[in-house]
């Protein structure tokens, strides 16, 4: 009797519990615990004044590569951020477990995504490249200081928002919005307009600003980024950044 064995590639993942979804005290309490997570500090100014922005940033874009080369789940980066924000922000000696006491389960982002999305009247062919914008625009503001100390559903809301207009699925039919789209997203986390609005473009102007850095990559060694440019179109996670349109 001949055995046969099949083994497949594709990454096995659990697909969202709708019960989850379409609970609002699911969202209501990642909204109220996700500021237990933040760095309490700018830690460049109180704790680590040897250590630089652009520092942090070189260690966050290594981060990422690695998350990349591994296929990662999209969760991976930004939560792995977040530990070490929390542990810059505190004192240095001391083990990163043991000062965060084993305070591991932090709200992120990503927890928001699925919750945002079943809120928006958006077409169902489009929510996969909707989330992968969005994934994108996570792991962006992960590499990025300025983002750290805000509350996860604010980059949410924000990366998901740049991602619909960033595919111009805001200026078709207006009319399914009801009121404009940053008021809807504003609506459904609970956050100020005006500070979403700012955050939004905030992340549009990081999107454009590595997008200038990879171009000037390429016009260096044509031939570098190219490779680089094959091996993240077979990663899972997360997006490449030149895939992405304003």
């Amino acid at each position: 009797m001949e055995l046969l064995c099949y083994e497949a590639d594709t990454v096995r993942r659990a697909h969202p519990d709708p019960n989850l979804l379409y609970d609002d005290r699911v969202l209501q309490n990642l909204l109220s615990i996700e500021e237990r997570f933040l760095p309490q500090c700018s830690y460049f100014k109180c704790f680590q004044k040897d250590i630089q922005p652009f520092m942090r940033k070189m260690v966050a874009t290594w981060m990422l590569e690695v998350c990349e080369e591994q296929k990662c789940e999209e969760e991976v980066f930004p939560l792995a951020m977040n530990y070490l924000d929390r542990f810059l922000a505190v004192e240095w000696e001391l083990v990163v477990l043991g000062k965060l006491k084993w305070n591991l389960a932090a709200v992120t982002p990503h927890d928001f995504i699925e919750h945002i999305m079943k809120k928006l009247p958006l077409p169902s062919e489009k929510l996969p490249l909707i989330r992968k914008h969005a994934q994108t625009f996570i792991a962006l503001c992960a590499t990025d200081f300025s983002f750290a100390m805000y509350p996860p559903s604010m980059i949410a809301t924000g990366s998901v928002g740049a991602a619909i207009c960033g595919l111009q699925l805001d200026d078709g039919d207006r009319s399914q919005w009801g009121d404009n789209l940053t008021d809807l997203l504003a609506k459904i986390t609970n956050t100020e307009v005006d500070c979403l609005k700012a955050c939004q473009e905030q992340i549009e102007s990081v999107l454009v600003r590595n997008l200038r850095q990879v171009r000037q990559q390429q016009q260096q060694d044509p031939r570098g980024p190219r490779k680089e440019m094959d091996e993240l179109d077979q990663a899972s996670t997360p997006t490449d950044v030149r895939d992405i349109n304003l």
